[in-house]
């Protein structure tokens, strides 16, 4: 509940950030996608390990630490290897994920500071400890109808001087050149068109749904916090891909595939076929030029002493 995310990447391989209405709304059944969603998130642990690393200069020495639509636990556990004296609690609404970050813990060691929270971001936080000296928020806010409310109550759960780091927004990923060879150029692209339409479908549906301009700087500022610093992090695997790097991008896909497929063109649903059909020598399985490039980007906002 990267956590996965850019409109966004969350739903084209779902990271990890599950608030309550996930299985109301475009049927989105964030237990069913575990397995995805640990696939990305340690697929980008880079990623987040960067993140952290600089968040880690901002804030050295925090007590607690929450993340707010945790997912599996994967960037939970990240968090409390990158500070090793402070306590995690991973929140989710969805039980069998925070299953898996309980184990995950447990397998890497740190089990006896990571603690579980089973609550719907829309509602808070549930039972954390608080308040939390630094809150991090990774593709989990956008689930919520409510946004600016709900960062409302990310600002309450901070400590005076707390910092909240969320991270919204950055760039769809690519996994293919623009020409492959088979089908109509661009296919990305067009992807990319049906999937903004998707998710904006996705956020009217939502329970209290509030428009809202993503102007994360100013939400965060509205939320009665100092907005400080945005940075955006990249995630590079060139081609040739790793066999770890070429399973997600067919996870990927498919999910997209299995998603989107009512709102694209046939010729586009016959040529995401080809792709992913082991046996064709231009798909994903068989290709040289498949890669993963994305971006995404966090905003850090300090709650005033």
């Amino acid at each position: 509940m990267a956590h996965d995310h850019d409109h966004e990447n969350t739903h084209r391989q779902d990271h990890g950030t599950t608030p309550r209405h996930a299985h109301d709304h475009t049927h989105m059944d964030f237990a069913d996608m575990i397995p995805m969603l640990e696939q990305e998130a340690e697929l980008f642990s880079p990623l987040y390990a960067e993140a952290a690393a600089w968040l880690r200069e901002r804030r050295p020495d925090p007590g607690l630490i929450v993340d707010a639509g945790s997912g599996p636990g994967v960037i939970s556990c990240l968090l409390a290897d990158a500070f090793p004296a402070a306590r995690v609690v991973a929140v989710d609404e969805v039980e069998p994920l925070l299953e898996r970050a309980r184990a995950r813990a447990g397998r890497l060691g740190v089990g006896d500071r990571f603690g579980t929270v089973r609550a719907d971001l829309a509602d808070g936080l549930g039972d954390v400890e608080y308040p939390a000296d630094l809150l991090w928020a990774s593709r989990s806010l956008h689930h919520v109808g409510d946004q600016g409310a709900a960062l409302a109550g990310f600002a309450r759960a901070l400590a005076p001087g707390g910092t909240l780091a969320l991270l919204e927004g950055g760039l769809p990923p690519r996994y293919l050149p623009r020409d492959l060879g088979i089908g109509r150029p661009g296919l990305q692209s067009r992807i990319d068109a049906v999937h903004d339409e998707w998710f904006y479908r996705m956020r009217a549906e939502l329970p209290g749904a509030v428009a809202e301009a993503e102007d994360w700087p100013a939400l965060l500022t509205s939320a009665g916090l100092r907005h400080t610093e945005t940075r955006t992090f990249l995630v590079d695997l060139p081609a040739p891909l790793s066999d770890e790097a070429r399973g997600f991008v067919v996870t990927a896909l498919t999910r997209l595939r299995d998603s989107l497929t009512g709102g694209l063109d046939p010729d586009d649903v016959a040529t995401l076929g080809r792709l992913l059909d082991p046996e064709d020598k231009a798909s994903v399985h068989h290709r040289t030029d498949v890669f993963v490039l994305t971006a995404h980007t966090v905003h850090v906002a300090v709650k005033p002493e």
